[in-house]
């Protein structure tokens, strides 16, 4: 599929090149890169969707603007270079604007590993407790990025380590080589918290997912249970729970700090009697453009909510991370605007606020 759609798109290149030559108007220009342009949109959209694959549509549309609107832009530069020198230059510009965005999306955010600090305060928590929340790592690949975002959440010193699923990502016979290799990197860097490490299922796990966190001393959670952590009520849903915007979940212990981690954030469009709700699956919207915000969060969520700290309607507080990893199989393997993100959550009583 995408080679098909490159050879296509080169050969619209070339044509669209050969009418450059022939035609120097600005108005000429405008129509045949905006031509080529519909012909990128419409061909990549009509060739994956043959397949009913969005993130495909998303691939071939990346490449039709990132490399051959580049190609167009340096071969204007080119043949404008003596008769509209100053259109050339802003040719030029465009260009290399393209290559920078390029550059930073599949190159430099991927692995730019952000690590965010939220502080809750609570007249319900006595202590203070430092939680950490990884997030959709959705990777195939295990090496050194895994391996430096193990490491830098023990360098937190988490009281409690919260997986929101989402783990790999991959064919099925390379899942299990994957989650072999996850499984052996979580024993080898002894990846505990002194109140436990928790872990649910995400959209992208499949039947066997628990056997990631065998012999690491994770609590692995498919089904929705509760557990008592002190100060906090810890609620972990099941993914399906957790995909749910009407779900209800009541609080059967008011005095006590309530927090809810599920995959998905749309249970918090439900009644949830919780102080927290966390969750990751949205990426952030991987994509995100100033002024815009992210171009897709597959949730049911206001697009408002798809990332960072939401004071919620009903009460309570809803923190979505942005995530560890990408979507990957057919999808751009890209970020931009939107850097992976190691969330540490810091619990402190209220009369310590100030300190």
């Amino acid at each position: 599929m995408t080679l098909l759609y490159n050879i296509v798109m080169l050969a619209v290149d070339i044509a669209a090149i050969l009418l450059l030559r022939r035609y120097r108007g600005l108005w000429a220009w405008c129509i045949v890169i905006g031509c080529a342009g519909v012909v990128a949109l419409a061909f990549g959209g009509g060739l994956a969707g043959r397949y009913e694959n969005h993130f495909g549509v998303i691939r071939l549309c990346a490449y039709g603007v990132l490399l051959h609107g580049t190609v167009l832009l340096a071969a204007t530069a080119v043949l404008w270079r003596r008769c509209r020198p100053w259109l050339a230059c802003g040719a030029v510009l465009a260009a290399v604007a393209v290559i920078a965005v390029a550059a930073d999306a599949f190159l430099i955010e991927p692995h730019w590993l952000e690590v965010s600090h939220r502080q809750i305060v609570s007249p319900k928590i006595h202590k203070p407790l430092r939680i950490v929340v990884l997030a959709d790592l959705q990777t195939d690949s295990i090496g050194p990025y895994e391996r430096r975002v193990l490491q830098q959440t023990l360098e937190e010193k988490p009281d409690i380590i919260l997986w929101a699923g989402d783990y790999l990502q991959s064919s099925w016979e390379g899942y299990k080589i994957l989650r072999r290799e996850l499984r052996e990197l979580l024993r080898e860097t002894e990846f505990t918290a002194p109140a436990g490490v928790f872990a649910v299922q995400g959209n992208c796990d499949p039947d066997g997912w628990e056997e990631i966190f065998e012999g690491s001393g994770a609590t692995v959670v498919g089904a929705t249970q509760s557990f008592d952590l002190g100060d906090i009520q810890l609620t972990c849903l099941s993914m399906y729970e957790s995909a749910n915007p009407m779900l209800t979940l009541a609080n059967e212990s008011p005095d006590r700090f309530h927090l809810v981690l599920g995959h998905m954030p749309n249970f918090a469009l439900g009644k949830i009697d919780a102080d927290l709700l966390v969750s990751g699956h949205t990426h952030g919207g991987q994509v995100r453009l100033p002024g815009i915000g992210p171009l897709m969060t597959l949730s049911r969520v206001p697009r408002a909510w798809a990332a960072g700290l939401t004071e919620l309607p009903g009460g309570g507080k809803l923190l979505v991370s942005r995530g560890l990893g990408m979507e990957r199989d057919y999808a751009p393997r890209i970020r931009f605007l939107c850097r992976p993100e190691l969330m540490v959550i810091d619990l402190v009583p209220e009369e310590k606020s100030e300190q």
